[in-house]
């Protein structure tokens, strides 16, 4: 299922720090469940993704 993200997923990415991210894809279908499950696992202090198969950071030159 894919559509515009709901407020509240919007509010944890500005929260974050990654408000700008809600923008992307304007107008294209995003997956809410993909976001959701990044936003459910990315932690603040560490600025880390954590996945069931190890930590993540994401650098400047990531993206």
């Amino acid at each position: 299922m894919s559509g515009p993200l709901s407020p509240l997923i919007e509010n944890y990415l500005r929260e974050a720090g990654f408000g700008h991210v809600a923008n992307i894809g304007r107008g294209c279908k995003l997956g809410s469940k993909l976001i959701s499950t990044f936003i459910e696992r990315w932690r603040p202090e560490t600025h880390t993704f954590h996945l069931p198969w190890g930590e993540y950071t994401i650098t400047l030159e990531d993206v």
